[in-house]
């Protein structure tokens, strides 16, 4: 556990004993990561791929290369990247090369990383690679629910 990234006020995960949490001591290794994937999570579910983007960015940056939450972050900016080109631009091309580099840093991360639904994000990026129409109404899960951002949300993206 990193002091920068350790967080105690995080909320134990909402289902389950994900990757990340700490049950022994009720924490989470990483509790800014955690924090970015709820923001994350949030934004996309609504639709902002570039705030949701900036989430899990920003929190990239904490961690060294080599390390899973290095990858597990960069494949998630690379989700929410493709997904902008495909809805916002209309490339999908570039959505074809984001998804396969997310793919390949998200090979070993844990399913359960984080409380967030890996194989069903590794799924359908495979499939949306050859049939973009996959991609409609796609909604991310994290500790088996979909949450989707409020006006309230803002203030996290405002203080990183």
């Amino acid at each position: 556990m990193d002091d920068h990234t350790h967080d105690p006020s995080v909320a134990p995960p909402l289902a389950g004993e994900p990757t990340g949490w700490n049950p022994h001591i009720g924490v989470w290794e990483h509790g800014t990561l955690r924090l970015a994937v709820l923001y994350g999570v949030r934004f996309f579910n609504a639709g902002e791929y570039h705030a949701s983007h900036d989430c899990f960015e920003h929190e990239w940056y904490n961690y060294g290369s080599g390390t899973v939450e290095s990858a597990f972050l960069h494949g998630m900016v690379q989700v929410a990247a493709g997904v902008y080109k495909h809805v916002d631009f209309e490339d999908d091309g570039g959505m074809r090369s984001l998804f396969s580099t997310a793919l390949q840093y998200l090979a070993g991360v844990p399913a359960d990383f984080y409380g967030v639904d890996l194989r069903t994000i590794r799924t359908t990026l495979q499939t949306a690679i050859t049939d973009p129409t996959t991609l409609e109404g796609w909604q991310l899960t994290v500790d088996d629910e979909t949450p989707v951002a409020t006006p309230a949300d803002r203030a996290y993206l405002e203080s990183h």
